[in-house]
């Protein structure tokens, strides 16, 4: 199981408009063959620091969510909300 941690900077006054963009990504996301999970988490002392935690089967299967129209939706229209991220992959021991 391979665990992605995305955290994202939201920019002033697009955090509300980030979370209802990224909807339909969660939700297809979660659909999508060998994801495990995929949730949106705030950081408990700065509401503007979201965090996908995302859990996958294999790198083929965040290969394959890489490329679905979804996240490419997504990626496409990140820069309008987000200030600063980081990506940052786990392998389960």
């Amino acid at each position: 199981m391979i665990t992605i941690v995305a955290r994202n900077i939201i920019k002033k006054g697009k955090r509300d408009a980030f979370i209802e963009a990224v909807r339909p990504l969660i939700a297809a996301s979660r659909a999508e063959k060998g994801n495990i999970a995929y949730d949106l988490y705030e950081d408990a002392d700065d509401e503007n620091a979201l965090c996908f935690i995302e859990k996958w089967e294999n790198m083929a299967a965040i290969a394959a969510h890489n490329t679905s129209p979804h996240f490419r939706e997504w990626i496409a229209s990140k820069s309008e909300f987000v200030a600063s991220g980081t990506v940052a992959r786990y392998r389960m021991l």
